[in-house]
């Protein structure tokens, strides 16, 4: 695509931008689908704090035990090919120093000539796990907007590092842009949510012109959906309050209804608890069903 160029940058972290799950496993379903190779990490030491994300002990088929430390990393395809290539950053949601964190990765990505990037998120919202997932897409740049027929946010509140990293992106001169899947709340116990990765894989693939592979993802889906709903089966007030969202979704999906839906949900959930997180401790933990 013209308005992202062919070597874009796609972004997704464990944290506050990661609700079920869905961002991280649509990258790590992209890491595993493909070959890639890793190009640069930051020293964990500056950026995260050990007692929030602990270093976590592994064992190897040998019983050899190692320390695994959190970490963030850039990872290029080890296949150059003619069409657009994705590079990868993930990892865990830095604890300080977001400024001097996004200036290491944007330094990165230009000397790797990065032509564009994209953030990809999800949040806990109001909507039913029984139609199409919702994804905000969205961007700062007039450019994307027109081009990729984007929304504008007007949000103003609390960020998590996708929004930081965008902003550093923007002014270093590399367009981007920002894809944020809904998550229905009530299904915290069902992390994670391939239906949310799934969709954010088909909006990433539209924006950015790559074919992507999808996998199992689609199966995984249809079995996550169909675990919610024998799980609902036997909850009538559950069950009743999903009828509710549906009708809801459905309205919003009706011809007559704005285009300016799911930009609203996003603003609303925003402002309700940060920039992709949950609005109550823990990653995963939804609110109150509203009746």
């Amino acid at each position: 695509m013209d308005g992202l160029g062919r070597r874009i940058l796609v972004a997704a972290f464990d944290g506050w931008n990661d609700a079920g799950e869905a961002a991280s496993s649509a990258i790590t379903h992209l890491r595993e689908a493909g070959t890639y190779e890793p190009v640069f990490s930051v020293d964990p030491e500056l950026y995260f704090d050990y007692q929030y994300t602990r270093p976590q002990l592994t064992m190897d088929a040998d019983g050899t035990r190692s320390l695994v430390w959190p970490e963030a990393t850039l990872f290029k395809p080890k296949r150059t090919t003619r069409g657009t290539q994705l590079w990868l950053l993930t990892g865990v949601e830095p604890a300080r120093a977001w400024k001097a964190f996004a200036s290491e990765f944007m330094d990165a990505a230009l000397a790797a000539d990065i032509t564009g990037f994209v953030s990809l998120g999800s949040m806990m919202s109001d909507v039913p796990h029984t139609r199409p997932i919702s994804v905000f897409a969205g961007s700062d740049a007039d450019q994307l907007r027109t081009s990729l027929d984007l929304e504008k946010s007007t949000y103003e509140g609390p960020v998590g590092i996708l929004s930081v990293l965008g902003h550093a992106a923007n002014e270093a001169g590399i367009p981007a842009a920002s894809l944020w899947a809904s998550v229905p709340h009530y299904v915290a116990g069902h992390t994670p949510s391939p239906k949310a990765s799934l969709a954010l894989l088909d909006r990433l693939e539209d924006l950015t012109g790559a074919s992507l592979p999808r996998g199992d993802l689609p199966t995984a889906a249809a079995t996550w959906e169909a675990s919610i709903d024998a799980a609902a089966a036997d909850d009538e007030e559950m069950t009743e309050y999903i009828h509710q969202l549906e009708q809801t979704r459905d309205t919003w999906d009706s011809p007559e209804a704005s285009g300016d839906a799911i930009a609203q949900e996003f603003e609303r959930y925003l402002r309700r608890g940060g920039d992709g997180g949950p609005t109550k401790p823990g990653r995963d933990d939804p609110p109150r069903p509203r009746r």
